[in-house]
């Protein structure tokens, strides 16, 4: 007779809320640069660069304020699935594999874990808006429209690949690809 093993209790992660406030002040930064740029508005680059910025990092400073005022975990991992803040929730039959990628950008580099869904257009109807209207970019990019950014974890993405296979044994888990 085989046992089922006793399921684990949930793996949650806080936000990263020292990292995102850093977020929040470089994103008021260049706020306070864009409305510069079209104070000065000597050229008509500057101040469509002044105005792009303002939009931009505005909308980006809105985002790190709500994360920081919910009080919400930014990633739950249990026995059912993945439940992560800005993707919602997946069971871990719709995932069929997860992966550490790297977005290389100058000197610069930004890691994610990719969640590889058996059927992106399935949850591309219930994603939220915000995930619909980038899933362009990332298929642009080579990547699907499950992207967790990692800099807003307060942990590694290895150690969450690590727990995801704990929570779901056999799932196709690598490291940077």
């Amino acid at each position: 007779m085989i046992e089922e093993a006793a399921p684990l209790p949930p793996t949650v992660y806080p936000l990263a809320k020292g990292r995102a406030w850093a977020m929040l002040a470089g994103s008021l930064v260049f706020v306070a640069l864009g409305i510069v740029f079209l104070v000065a508005h000597s050229t008509v680059k500057m101040t469509v660069a002044g105005a792009l910025a303002v939009l931009f990092f505005g909308f980006c400073s809105v985002l790190f304020i709500q994360r920081l005022l919910r009080d919400r975990p930014e990633l739950v991992l249990d026995d059912a699935g993945v439940d992560h803040v800005r993707l919602g929730r997946f069971g871990w039959d719709e995932i069929a594999a997860v992966r550490i990628r790297e977005q290389r950008v100058r000197n610069t580099s930004q890691r994610f874990i990719e969640l590889v869904l058996h059927d992106p257009d399935a949850y591309l109807a219930r994603a939220p808006e915000l995930v619909r209207r980038t899933a362009s970019l990332n298929a642009r990019l080579g990547f699907g429209p499950a992207i967790m950014a990692v800099n807003t974890l307060p942990v590694r993405p290895e150690a969450v690949l690590d727990a995801m296979r704990r929570h779901c044994p056999g799932l196709p888990a690598d490291g940077l690809a």
